[in-house]
């Protein structure tokens, strides 16, 4: 088992898990801790498991065996208390297209128990800082890609939850944003916010994260301090030479 080792809470803690599609096993019996107040980066190729552990823990896809604990709740016995945990900030563009954004936003608030009066508070407050408000009387479908990318992370942060998972929120987005995403996520963090951050961008993982893990094939082949990490001086290192022949062409 992979340990992260602190003194605080375990937000997070993932036994022997195992979820597979027909013969293909997604994940394969990994197991993972991760502290209250951790940012954790989860790294990997396309195909590697990341997108089924969250959605495991989160409860949005079953798995044969294993058991999964959110602040020492089970996913699947209290599947209500440790969702309410979670705020998830998905891939897709999985939102409402009946609702202007504001509204959308709001009633997300209400399936966690938010009251109207709360959440309207919440989503403005949100919407300023993401530079959305005046979008706020439109559907999502006429934001563009950014504009979504952002009203997915208000929406997973309605509830205040104790743990945010992101699954590439920044992919497709510019400079502007990757850097406005990157500094609200930050001040999350210091203020004692768990973050579970899957990312193809090295730099944003090496900028953001506490711990780094990375799965592949469903293993999970290292977890551990980003620093040490980055002063492991064994880890090998690979070049690609070219060499260019005489009177070839570039």
């Amino acid at each position: 088992m992979w340990y992260i080792k602190t003194m605080s809470q375990l937000a997070i803690s993932v036994k022997n898990l195992t979820k597979a599609y027909g013969s293909l096993k997604a994940v394969d019996d990994i197991s993972l801790e991760v502290s209250e107040g951790d940012f954790i980066a989860f790294l990997g190729p396309n195909g590697a498991g990341k997108t089924t552990t969250i959605h495991s823990i989160t409860g949005l896809s079953n798995f044969q065996s294993g058991s999964i604990k959110v602040f020492g709740l089970d996913v699947v016995q209290d599947y209500r208390k440790t969702r309410a945990l979670i705020g998830l900030c998905p891939q897709e563009f999985n939102l409402d297209p009946f609702f202007n954004i504001e509204n959308l936003l709001v009633y997300q608030a209400g399936y966690f128990g938010v009251s109207k009066a709360n959440a309207i508070t919440r989503a403005r407050e949100l919407l300023d800082y993401f530079r959305l408000t005046d979008k706020k009387n439109q559907d999502f479908r006429k934001l563009s890609g950014g504009m979504k990318r952002r009203l997915l992370l208000c929406r997973a942060l309605m509830h205040d939850p104790k743990i945010l998972m992101l699954d590439e929120p920044t992919a497709g987005t510019d400079i502007e944003l990757k850097y406005m995403v990157w500094n609200f996520l930050t001040d999350l963090n210091k203020k004692g916010k768990t973050i579970f951050l899957t990312t193809h961008y090295m730099e944003e993982a090496e900028r953001l994260a506490k711990t780094i893990a990375i799965i592949d094939h469903g293993k999970i082949i290292h977890c551990g301090d980003k620093n040490l990490l980055i002063q492991d001086q064994s880890l090998e290192k690979k070049y690609l030479e070219l060499t260019r022949r005489d009177n070839e062409s570039l």
